[in-house]
């Protein structure tokens, strides 16, 4: 459908109205150097269709729909779109709209605390100072991966088979598998082939030379999306914290570097409370207005 006669359809049917909408930039202390989410408020009469339709339009990462909570324990509820699909967790999505929830009027709980409702469950985001950090969600796939996919991932990523150290399965709402390589410069030189993806999603990770301030690199490579590499990516960073501490590569707490070679300086910060990970960032915000659903 072309875009135009979705604007008729939607004028014909009476059903655009003017919302309250933001744009944040995650993951960088400086605008515009991390992550971009848009954030459409007020947003429970829209249809999944709707909703759809303008994160495609966005043509960013993802887009997040603020609507009223089911549970009693949430300050909000949110739906959030890649430009394909809805995900039922996203990691920059939530600190995101988290900050835009409380620039919107939204209120911290006892302790600094914030609940977020989505299709993953109820996911705590804590407040402290200028960084905001959700509790990682478990891992619903998490172990090895076939030989058959690393050797994929290594075509795709222009490498040999032998400069993988590592992979596993890290899927927390995407579908990622997380690959280790020896060194962050190694991170850095992929230049990987999105042709040869398929609908793989692939996360790198690499360690920096130590006493640097940044412990890891992070690039993230998504097939079969318009946004083949994602600037920073917190569901990818949640579940390589969790695979890195369990296997002794990563001791928290760590900061990782992520969108480098994108120009961005995205910084993900993991550390580790009462056993549960957190994986937090600063939030910044860029525009404030409204759009027209």
């Amino acid at each position: 459908m072309k875009r135009g006669s979705v604007g008729m359809t939607l004028c014909y049917r009476g059903a655009m109205k003017t919302r309250r909408y933001s744009e944040v930039d995650v993951f960088s202390r400086e605008a515009y150097r991390g992550n971009a989410l848009a954030v459409v408020h007020d947003a429970d009469d829209l249809s999944t269709e709707e909703m759809q339709r303008f994160a495609n339009w966005t043509n960013l990462s993802e887009t997040t729909f603020l609507l009223t909570p089911s549970s009693p324990q949430a300050g909000y509820r949110v739906r959030i779109f890649s430009a394909k699909e809805e995900l039922p967790f996203a990691g920059h999505p939530t600190l995101g709209s988290a900050k835009a929830w409380l620039n919107a009027g939204g209120s911290v709980r006892p302790g600094g605390m914030v609940v977020q409702e989505c299709a993953a469950g109820l996911i705590p985001v804590r407040v402290s100072d200028d960084q905001l950090a959700f509790e990682a969600p478990p891992l619903t796939r998490y172990g090895p991966v076939e030989e058959s996919i690393v050797e994929r991932i290594s075509l795709t990523l222009g490498i040999s088979r032998d400069q993988i150290v590592d992979a596993s399965w890290l899927v927390n709402g995407p579908q990622w598998i997380g690959v280790r390589l020896s060194s962050a410069r190694e991170v850095l030189d992929l230049r990987p082939d999105p042709g040869k993806a398929g609908d793989l999603e692939i996360g790198v990770v690499g360690p920096h030379e130590p006493s640097g301030e940044t412990q890891f690199e992070v690039r993230a490579f998504v097939g079969g999306d318009p946004v083949w590499e994602d600037p920073v990516t917190g569901s990818l960073n949640a579940g390589l914290a969790r695979w890195m501490i369990d296997t002794a590569s990563a001791s928290p707490p760590y900061t990782a570097a992520q969108g480098t070679v994108l120009g961005r300086q995205g910084r993900v910060h993991v550390s580790v409370h009462d056993e549960k990970i957190w994986v937090g960032g600063h939030v910044t915000n860029c525009i404030e207005g409204t759009v027209r659903l």
